[in-house]
């Protein structure tokens, strides 16, 4: 039994891969030196835990200056780096709504650059309850913040259904009890649903 469906926002719904964006702008050479001497994953992992992304930025663009002009371009550019939105996910949030099944999303993401995700992707305003890190002040995949789903929402972990693009995210969402899926694409996940009863065949466009 399934009471609820969980998502996960990046590489899920949104695709999100800074080295793609970054490979456009200053070619692979220099953005994998650049990557190997900054820690930007890290940067934005503070942003995801409540820190403000422009004021991080700055930060480490004053920490490292020679890099500067690319650091800032972590926020500046950032609506750019989560993009494109996945259409059958989003297809599949819609049809799993239309058939009265809650729909939640949980995800790592910084309360600023949530907010400015929510105006250019309408569909993230779609969500019955929205679980956001920046706003809990903890990440995936510590085991704190499924706590604090499961004390939120008041449903059974059991029958809680969360896909995450990240192997460690859905094992520590399993670890609570939470049924869990392994996104790496659409078309596995729409299989998934169809085959817990949640959408037909057609609703998921297989």
């Amino acid at each position: 039994m399934i009471n609820a469906v969980i998502f996960d926002i990046g590489n899920v719904l949104i695709e999100w891969q800074p080295e793609r964006h970054y490979d456009r702008i200053i070619g692979p050479e220099a953005r994998h030196a650049m990557f190997a001497e900054v820690d930007l994953h890290a940067m934005n992992d503070a942003v995801d835990k409540g820190a403000d992304l422009a004021q991080m930025a700055q930060i480490y663009a004053e920490r490292y200056p020679h890099w500067r002009d690319e650091i800032l371009r972590w926020h500046t550019d950032w609506i750019h780096m989560a993009s494109p939105e996945i259409p059958h996910s989003v297809l599949l949030l819609r049809a799993l709504r239309a058939n009265g099944v809650p729909v939640f999303a949980l995800t790592n993401f910084g309360t600023g650059t949530f907010a400015a995700a929510r105006n250019h992707y309408p569909f993230l305003n779609e969500f019955d309850r929205s679980y956001v890190s920046g706003h809990m002040g903890i990440i995936k995949p510590d085991a704190e913040i499924y706590r604090q789903v499961e004390a939120d929402c008041g449903i059974p972990p059991k029958t809680l259904l969360f896909t995450d693009d990240r192997a460690d995210n859905i094992a520590a969402a399993r670890l609570r009890g939470w049924q869990v899926h392994h996104f790496t694409g659409p078309e596995g996940w729409a299989a998934r649903l169809v085959k817990a009863g949640l959408l037909s065949k057609e609703d998921a466009q297989l």
